[in-house]
Formats: structure tokens, sequence, C-alpha cells
């Protein structure tokens, strides 16, 4: 089988490393200097589990790796639109394209353009980071969580499954796979959206007892649009997840905090955004998370100046 990783950083570098190092045929499409630095030097991970030093097959034109078996979307969700109109030399009648992009929205875009039989939605579970141009930084966990459409397990699926367990990594199948995305973007937007309002990490959100508050009221919301969008999620889940945040890092934050306050590119549009955008389309009020919506836009509005 072929896996072509579309997007080589932390996530698609770490996965697609692993998976080149078991021996599966991989195929990487980067950019800029890390592409660079992959093809003259190969790719290398740092990881408490073992470091790895591969030659890779590293490309920005998709065309040069051909069809693919499996094409793993690993790019920000800003960066999907171009993406999506991209891959298509990578796209054949069987082949099954993964997105592992956080929010809720990827695997629908992706479907709109080539059909929701070739898409299996997915998230991933893994902290790494491009630490210098050809080389992945990675800290812990490794989890791709995987389904079809309508979560049956396949032939495809299991293929997958297994291949991510032979190179040392984890996966699953979730019996629902759809809960799993929501429940996860349950967990990063409110932290993103107050966590970029106030500049604070976790250990401030979730010790002030107006900032846990708002925490609480900001998921509550997504459950009660999830609820609404025929996603079957837990009773229990927002006090899990603020049960989950007491156990992170104290000074931790969001991916989109750090890009917003750097003044990059970020996933506000496909977090925050999203629950706004949703919950008009739902009729499902989300006055928390439209104020901290707005309040981070304005952010990025005088980071950028």
């Amino acid at each position: 089988m072929k896996i072509a990783i579309v997007g080589a950083g932390g996530v698609g570098g770490y996965f697609g490393a692993r998976l080149a190092a078991a021996g599966h045929s991989v195929g990487f499409v980067a950019r800029g200097k890390h592409l660079d630095a992959m093809r003259a030097g190969g790719l290398a991970v740092r990881s408490p589990v073992g470091d790895l030093k591969l030659v890779v097959q590293a490309t920005s034109d998709p065309a040069e790796l051909g069809v693919a078996d499996y094409v793993l979307v690993c790019v920000k969700t800003w960066q999907l639109p171009d993406v999506i109109a991209s891959i298509g030399p990578l796209i054949g009648d069987g082949t099954a394209i993964v997105t592992v992009q956080n929010g809720v929205e990827a695997p629908s875009q992706v479907a709109a353009v080539y059909g929701r039989g070739a898409v299996l939605p997915g998230t991933a579970e893994v902290i790494a980071y491009v630490e210098t141009p050809g080389t992945i930084r990675h800290l812990s966990n490794g989890k791709l969580n995987l389904a079809e459409w309508d979560s049956r397990p396949t032939p495809r699926t299991e293929w997958l499954w297994n291949a991510f367990v032979d190179a040392g990594l984890q996966a699953a199948m979730p019996h629902d796979i759809w809960a799993v995305i929501w429940a996860k973007f349950l967990f990063i937007v409110p932290c993103g959206g107050l966590g970029t309002a106030t500049g604070a990490g976790y250990g401030v959100l979730r010790t002030h007892p107006a900032t846990r508050r708002l925490l609480a009221e900001a998921a509550t919301e997504i459950r009660d649009l999830a609820l609404a969008r025929g996603i079957r999620l837990g009773e229990d889940v927002v006090p899990q997840t603020l049960a989950f945040i007491d156990k992170l890092p104290v000074d931790g934050t969001t991916s989109l905090q750090r890009d917003l306050i750097a003044g990059r590119p970020s996933e506000l549009e496909a977090w925050t955004g999203a629950v706004v955008r949703l919950g008009q389309e739902s009729g499902v009020p989300t006055p928390v998370n439209t104020f901290l919506y707005e309040l981070a836009s304005a952010r990025a509005l005088a980071a950028s100046n």
C-alpha cells in the first residue's frame, strides 16, 4: 500500500516517519526550508520513544508521488482549501483520504470535492513540532482515531489501523467517530478562545473562578450545538472535559492562542468561528463563544498591524 502524507509538520512528519521506518511506502508533500532539508538530508525524529533518521521521498508537487492508497491530510485548517485543490493527482478510484484537522468541518470540506466515500474522518493525538527544518521533535502520544463516515469497520480502516500499530504508533476505530471529533472540539475551542482573550495558560483558566465558569459555559454551548446536530455526546462530557483540563501543564496553551498572539495565521475560523456559524445555522445560542470570537478576532487584527 502506498501512503501520501500531505503536510510534513509535527503530526504528518511524525506519523509518516514512523510508518516509513516500519517499511511502508510513504511519500511526503511539504514546502519551504523543511522540504529542502528533507530532500538534502532526509527526515529526522527526536523522540523519547526512539530517534529516527530516514531518507524519504519528499516533494512540493503531489503529481510527483502519483496515486496513493491512503492520503493523510495533516495541514492546519487554514491551509485546507488550497490543499484540497492540489491533491487531485494523489486520488484514484480507491483512495482513502484521512482528515486529522482540529475542528469539525474538514471531513465535509474534503467530501464536497472527492465524495464522502473517499473520506475517512479522523483525529490525531500527538504532541510534536518541526524543531528545525528536516527535524521533528516528538514529545508525547502518537495516536490516530479514524473510521468510515458511518463509523463502521472496513478492510481499509483495519489495514491502516494495523499499519499504525505495526509502526509503534497507536490507532483506534471508534464506534462513533463523530462523537470523538466533537469531544475534542469541545475541549480545544473554549481553551483556545479564552486563552487568546486572556493570554493565560491552563493553570489560570482552570483555577480562577471566573475563567473556569466561562470554560464550562463555552463547553456547554458546544455540547448543546453538537446535540442539535445529531452528535451523541455523553451527558457528562462537560465535567469530563474540565477534569481533563485540570491535568494539563499549568503553563500549557493551545496552538490557536500561540499563533494569534504571534500574529501568525490561525485556526480561529475553524474553532470558535465554526461554533458561531454552526450555532446560527442550527438555531443554537452561543453567546460566550461569540464574545470570545470577537475578542480573539480583535486580538488577531491588532497582532497583524
